[in-house]
């Protein structure tokens, strides 16, 4: 009996295929909402190595519980100004990278 050699797939390929190419419209919204995503639990996470609630953590930024509940799923809720006073409550450090084509710019 013959065997049938299965054809395996890379993440990118899949990505390629049922979202769309590098650029297109709905792979750039793919992408944007992947990064929102990991912001919102990177902030989840840091909050919760402070060891504040969302109530307290809302509190210091000036925002309801369940807005920092709707960053926490996904950061798409917030503004830029709120994220970064959720990050100064949490005295957290972070950084931009901005790269344009093969290059990354550095502020000095």
């Amino acid at each position: 009996m013959a065997t049938k050699e299965v054809k395996t797939y890379s993440l990118t390929e899949m990505k390629d295929k049922y979202i769309g190419k590098v650029g297109s419209a709905d792979r750039d919204k793919y992408e944007y909402e992947l990064r929102m995503d990991v912001l919102g639990k990177m902030i989840k996470a840091a909050r919760q190595k402070r060891h504040l609630t969302q109530e307290e953590l809302g509190k210091l930024v000036g925002v309801q519980k369940a807005q920092i509940s709707k960053i926490e799923s996904s950061a798409n809720s917030a503004t830029i100004d709120t994220v970064l006073k959720v990050f100064k409550a949490l005295k957290a450090e972070i950084n931009f990278n901005v790269k344009l084509e093969d290059h990354f710019i550095k502020l000095t």
